[in-house]
């Protein structure tokens, strides 16, 4: 049984005159609305199965959210049921918008301790504002990303970037919740580097309070048996998360462990978010700009990786920059609803994909029983322990870093070593935020080096008559020059490019009459190369050498026409690249040795030819 397709739905009248016949829009405008907002573009074949698995998806997801989301809030070191709230909005809202058809929205754990890096010098009465301001900006970031139609940008960062964040996440959030763990107290006005902090904390926090670290290393304990229960059954029967916070919340209201020093969440209001407009300071906007900007990449990177990942399993194809506009206006419209920044959960994605999800709506499903959660059993809330989030955030940063992953970019290249643990250091020892700037423009600064490669061989005809590149025992001709040059000729390449022509005009002696220059694997070349290029032909050209260029695509031809390179060289200095059997690199070899009019050098394999043929050159490059 299926739902009609939506151009059979009667839609709303349009008064014409008299005329109280039903209009439907252009199909243009319904097709494009489609496209703005996927989750109702998926009911045009939405079946009750499909519902069936989008429900039960959804409240899998929720059983995981609920625990997790009041987890993440602690992190910000905002109360628990701000993490809620933020579980309801910003995975509706998210949902509705998102180009994947998995992909749960809301608060993750990389984006709290971001968001807790950047408000953590801030005073406690001042956090929750500067947090809901953080999700306004956030989300206007990302959505000014996608009006530019820059998402396809993020593919150019190196995934070295993520791997690098999750690892300096991941201790960071161990080292902030030992104090939780432990039943320690922070003290006042402890030094503004986390590392330092901690230490602080570590020495000065108290004695260690045995009923917290009995309830925290029992939760943990109690994580890990129910997942090994779970895999024994092969289906993820038992909410594991959610059942441990339950069962140390029933413990601690048994024996009143809350008199014994025993910290807990303290009362929910059982209440769903409410409208109210974020408070916006300038002074605080520009505090909090640099570290929005690094918290909007992050949230980005972090949901397109993990949408292209379930994307790759489920064979959907993505649309980039709709999932940066879901990012953007998740952010945005919670920050309406008092929601701290979000982004794609990686582990409430995963639940959502193995639970047989099928469409969006499977996270609208979620925030639903997340809301209903919320006004059913809030009260309940007033027993969990802050140690039984802290054990579940201690298995989630365990879980967090892809141990697989992290080897095989530190063993894969010095590049990737060197990002990785740049960027983990940096959120360990500064700041999340900043690590995030610092491991995108390492990514882009230790690139570049790379991509100016430039690589210049010596290529010589054979006595077989076969064109190759020069090996170390063939005889040098000192008439004709033939060389391939690879690689991208931007601005950053020049100091090579540099090298490479100067080391031509040394081997340029004063018998030489011909430079054959092949450029067929020359990419992208730029002002500065051209310049460089022009320069080394007016030399050559004083010194009455000819310059032959072969192997010319039509990108680079239109580009030496357009500055007047190809005119120095005249009408057959260049040889264009082409289709058929024909080498342009043959064309202009074949055209030197018609320049030298017989004068070739005592090695020569043409030498005591008469005849100049087409047929004597073979092409082996």
């Amino acid at each position: 049984m299926s739902i009609p397709a939506t151009s059979e739905i009667p839609l709303p009248s349009e008064k014409n005159g008299n005329d109280e016949t039903p209009a439907a829009p252009p199909k243009g405008f319904r097709e494009a609305f489609f496209r703005f907002v996927p989750a109702f573009d998926s009911l045009r074949h939405y079946s009750l199965r499909s519902l069936r698995c989008d429900l039960f998806a959804g409240l899998t997801v929720a059983a995981v959210a609920v625990p997790q989301a009041m987890a993440y809030a602690s992190i910000v070191g905002l109360p628990p049921h701000y993490g809620l709230y933020t579980a309801i909005v910003m995975t509706a809202v998210g949902a509705l918008f998102d180009s994947s058809r998995q992909l749960i929205n809301g608060p993750t754990n990389a984006i709290s301790i971001a968001v807790f890096s950047a408000v953590a010098f801030l005073p406690a009465g001042e956090r929750l504002p500067a947090a809901v301001l953080m999700a306004l900006l956030v989300g206007l970031v990302q959505t000014g990303i996608t009006l530019l139609r820059l998402g396809d940008l993020t593919r150019y960062v190196s995934h070295a970037v993520i791997v690098g964040f999750t690892l300096g996440a991941g201790v960071l959030l161990v080292l902030d919740q030992t104090k939780h763990l432990l039943g320690l107290r922070e003290p006042h006005g402890g030094s503004d580097y986390f590392l330092l902090r901690f230490w602080h904390t570590l020495t000065e926090g108290g004695p260690i309070h045995g009923w917290t670290l009995l309830l925290g290393v029992g939760t943990i304990a109690l994580v890990l048996l129910l997942r090994w229960v779970n895999r024994l059954i092969g289906a993820r029967l038992l909410p594991e998360l959610l059942l441990a916070v339950v069962v140390m919340a029933l413990a601690v209201w048994f024996w009143g462990l809350e008199r014994e020093g025993v910290r807990v969440v303290g009362d929910i209001p059982r209440q769903l978010p409410a409208f109210r407009l974020p408070e916006v300071e300038w002074g605080r906007v520009r505090a909090l700009a640099s570290s929005a900007l690094a918290i909007a990449l992050l949230g980005l990177l972090e949901a397109i990786a993990m949408a292209k990942a379930i994307a790759a399993q489920t064979g959907q194809k993505l649309d980039i920059n709709q999932q940066c506009l879901s990012e953007g206006l998740a952010n945005v419209a919670g920050s309406f609803f008092q929601c701290y920044p979000g982004s794609g959960s990686l582990t409430r994605s995963a639940i959502n994909q193995q639970a047989g999800a099928v469409t969006q709506w499977s996270g609208v499903f979620s925030a639903v029983a997340v809301a209903v959660t919320v006004l059913l059993f809030a009260d309940l809330a007033a027993y969990i322990p802050n140690a039984a989030l802290a054990g579940i955030l201690l298995v989630s940063a365990w879980r967090m870093v892809d141990r697989r992953q992290l080897l095989f970019h530190l063993r894969a290249t010095r590049f990737d070593k060197r990002i990785v643990l740049a960027t983990a250091f940096a959120a360990v020892a500064v700041s999340v935020e900043f690590c995030i700037l610092i491991g995108v423009f390492l990514s882009f600064v230790l690139y570049v080096p790379r991509a100016a490669r430039l690589h210049l061989s010596e290529l010589t005809v054979t006595p077989e008559r076969v064109l190759r590149e020069r090996g170390p025992t063939d005889p040098p001709c000192d008439r004709i020059l033939i060389y391939d040059l690879e690689g991208e000729l931007f601005f950053g390449a020049a100091p090579a490019l540099e090298t490479h022509l100067t080391a031509i005009e040394k081997r340029a002696g004063v018998a030489t009459r011909v430079v054959v220059l092949r450029v067929k694997r020359v990419r992208n070349p730029d002002a500065v190369c051209l310049a460089l290029i022009d320069g080394f032909l007016r030399r050559l050209q004083a010194r009455r050498i000819t310059v032959l260029l072969c192997g010319v695509r039509p990108d680079v031809a239109w580009i030496l026409r357009s500055t007047g390179v190809a005119d120095r060289l005249g009408p057959k200095g260049v040889f264009h690249e082409t289709v058929g059997p024909e080498s342009s690199t043959l064309d202009a070899v074949r055209h030197a040795y018609d320049l030298l009019a017989g004068d070739v050098c005592a090695t020569c394999p043409r030498r005591g030819e008469a005849s100049q043929s087409k047929e004597i050159l073979y092409y082996m490059i």
